[in-house]
């Protein structure tokens, strides 16, 4: 039986062990976290990946678990709205099958449909790789050393696997000018259930969403130019402070709950652009291949994709794993280069440099009311030109690749 080792347990990795098992693969997952990760930002989630999760049979739960927005609402200093647009422009975009949800609430459904068949090592990492004849010999940091077939990134936008194997992450990070971070609180008031709010000032923004268990999440989009970000907690909070402390609308009392968080989500929006994702017996998916970046909205549906893509390609070339990593770039690279292309496009949407360009976008939004716009507008974006291959996962195949 063919063994494949999936570094990261977020989407892509239990998505990929999941297609794997089903087409009689031995998947192993490790993930550096010591259990999987709860909270987060919020996710929206429709097209092929929404397609995906029905036929994982998990549409259900997510439809339970997820958020059904009514309205996403741009409010002034003094909270007074000033543009935005009702759930029928998302409906009208995704023909009703979208949902929000949080990120780690998707990763948790995907983990927890293995349903125990998946090997899974947590609190450990990959330090070495060592690709031979007919294996790859990987090191772990805390676990014995062991030989697995394939080996396949699945750790997101700061990926160890493609460190190891194709380099530091600088040589294929794009950065798109912007930073985000995000944090949860309890008890905070007001409470706008189901509304998407969000304020802006030239170059920055901040977003607020309701959530279950009376807990709020808040989201901070900031400009940037290339500067080095800071890495502690007490830093990130201090920038924060200094970037929001005179604006308006509710920031005074936002920055009051960031002093509580210990949990503060802090990150560069960033594109990953690779030549290949794959080399030798290791390949790349989701973020570590193409991240879009956490602005676009579709991160968690392209790498879901990219999993049940790629798992297809092994399942129908056993034997043969350089055949199957070609195959799912050449069925891939042009659809995710114009979701990365959209992306670029809508990363300043968040947070216009400029008060000509919040005015022009506030004025786009509003716009979005009319019968159509919003499909003339971004739907080239939003569409998913890919169809999805069938594969035949019922005729297991269990021919080792040698």
């Amino acid at each position: 039986m063919t063994s494949v080792l999936i570094s990261g347990a977020g989407i892509a990795g239990p998505t990929l062990a999941y297609w794997l098992n089903m087409a009689g693969f031995e998947p192993t997952i490790v993930e550096q976290a010591p259990a999987l990760r709860r909270g987060g930002y919020v996710i929206d989630f429709w097209g092929l990946g929404y397609d995906l999760a029905e036929r994982m049979g998990l549409l259900d739960q997510i439809t339970r678990i997820g958020y059904h927005a009514r309205e996403m609402r741009i409010v002034n200093d003094e909270g007074r709205p000033v543009a935005g647009f009702g759930s029928g422009v998302i409906s009208e975009l995704t023909g009703g099958r979208y949902v929000t949800l949080q990120r780690s609430d998707l990763s948790r459904l995907l983990f927890e449909k293995l349903d125990g068949q998946v090997e899974s090592i947590f609190g450990d990492t990959i330090v070495s790789l060592h690709e031979q004849d007919d294996c790859v010999q990987v090191e772990f940091e805390h676990a014995p050393a062991r030989r697995f077939h394939l080996v396949i990134g699945a750790d997101g936008l700061h990926s160890c696997t493609r460190t190891l194997v194709f380099g530091p992450q600088p040589r294929f990070e794009k950065h798109l000018g912007y930073t985000v971070a995000a944090f949860e609180a309890c008890d905070y008031l007001p409470r706008d259930d189901d509304v998407y709010l969000m304020y802006g000032r030239p170059g920055r923004m901040i977003g607020r969403f309701t959530l279950r268990d009376n807990r709020t999440l808040f989201l901070f989009v900031f400009a940037t130019k290339g500067e080095k970000l800071p890495t502690t907690l007490d830093a990130q909070k201090a920038l924060l402070r200094d970037l929001y402390r005179h604006d308006g609308w509710e920031c005074r009392k936002l920055l009051g709950e960031l002093e509580q968080t210990e949990a503060l989500y802090f990150d560069s929006v960033s594109q990953i652009r690779m030549q290949n994702w794959s080399c030798g017996r290791v390949a790349l998916v989701g973020d570590a291949a193409f991240c879009v970046s956490l602005l676009a909205g579709q991160g968690s549906a392209l790498a879901m994709i990219s999993a049940y893509v790629l798992a297809g390609e092994l399942a129908g070339a056993p034997g043969q794993y350089q055949r199957a990593f070609g195959r799912y770039e050449t069925l891939l690279r042009s659809y995710i280069a114009a979701k990365q292309r959209g992306a670029e496009r809508f990363a300043g949407a968040f947070a216009p440099k400029t008060r000509v360009g919040l005015s022009f976008r506030n004025l786009v939004v509003k716009a979005f009311a009319l019968p159509g716009l919003a499909r003339l507008a971004i739907g080239r974006d939003i569409a998913d030109s890919l169809e999805l291959p069938e594969y035949s996962w019922r005729s297991l195949n269990r021919r080792a690749i040698a």
